[in-house]
């Protein structure tokens, strides 16, 4: 096996420029698949108009990444639509974590903006932060507006917005081999950030057995719902006319069956799944776990699963953001 040049940052896995390994839209990108793909793929609410909106990336987190920002869609669409005019929502899913690892996910809320603007040019932007271990199998939400970073040790699964528009506040003033830092958008960035009370943070999920699958829901906002699937026996699902839908797995091999068609699965694999897709059956060959997201229907679609599981909406509300 050939060896990298360097280590790998981000493997982006729905990136206009991926390409489709099988199915109706075998050998074409993301980027030229998406506005041509017919409702029965989309689903009915989609809105082919711009990038395909869910982007999903593993991230190899050795070192500390820079403390950084995203705007939300209003910013977004008045100051950058130069850069797409779409904010950035985020969760990150722990696949590995070492003994002590780390993120920072959003400021104090005692911390002002003439706090923060005061740690930044002083080097202690960190002590802004609230530090939140992270754990193997653990979940944070990141909404747009709120202040962040990743410590080292970390592999994580991020959903997010399809957008790559982000304000980095602080970067450890790390030079790269001509010597160069990285330019940092203080002003812009200090815009958008959220002070006093935090949205968002570490998931505190809700866990089901249905069945054969434990099903782990973690969150539900505009942009995307997320929930992890762990099974060793034959599961059956559904898809919604309303949206496709994307299976990350994550371990476990076996097959996905559906109509008159197979196809296996393995580690590290996105599957897209049309909305019209209906009845499918997931077959493992090795106990499985996975990943499902979705662009929600509507904000109440991810409080009607919970509460099929018997969950009131008082319980279901911590997990949707709205």
């Amino acid at each position: 096996m050939a060896s990298l040049a360097e280590p790998v940052g981000e493997a982006w896995m729905t990136g206009i420029e991926c390409r489709f390994a099988a199915g109706l839209f075998a050998g074409k990108t993301l980027g030229e698949a998406w506005p041509a793909m017919p409702p029965e793929w989309t689903g009915t609410r989609a809105a082919r108009g711009g990038s395909f909106p869910l982007l999903v990336k593993f991230i190899f987190a050795e070192e500390k990444l820079s403390v950084q920002v995203h705007p939300g869609d209003d910013y977004a669409a008045r100051h950058e639509q130069a850069a797409g005019g779409l904010g950035k929502t985020e969760m990150w899913y722990a696949l590995r974590a070492r003994p002590g690892a780390e993120v920072m996910a959003g400021l104090k809320p005692e911390v002002t903006r003439e706090m923060f603007q005061r740690a930044i040019a002083e080097g202690t932007a960190e002590d802004c932060f609230e530090r939140v271990p992270l754990s193997e199998g653990e979940a944070v939400f990141i909404p747009s507006g709120m202040a962040h970073t990743i410590g080292p040790g970390l592999v994580l699964c991020e959903i997010q917005q399809h957008s790559d528009l982000t304000y980095r506040v602080f970067d450890y003033n790390r030079r790269d081999a001509q010597g160069r830092t990285r330019p940092l958008h203080i002003e812009k960035a200090l815009e958008v950030i959220r002070f006093g009370p935090q949205a968002g943070g570490k998931i505190a999920p809700l866990r089901f057995e249905r069945g054969l699958v434990t099903e782990t829901y973690f969150v539900s906002c505009p942009y995307f719902a997320t929930e992890r699937w762990e099974f060793a026996g034959r599961v059956g699902a559904s898809t919604s006319p309303e949206h496709f839908e994307l299976l990350i797995f994550l371990e476990g091999t076996g097959t996905i069956l559906w109509g008159h068609e197979r196809a296996a699965y393995a580690p590290a694999q996105v599957w897209m799944l049309p909305a019209a897709l209906d009845r499918y059956l997931l077959a493992p060959e090795a106990p499985t776990s996975l990943l499902r997201t979705y662009v929600p229907g509507d904000a109440a679609e991810f409080a009607r699963r919970l509460a099929a599981q018997g969950v009131s909406e008082a319980e279901a509300s911590r997990l949707v953001y709205r």
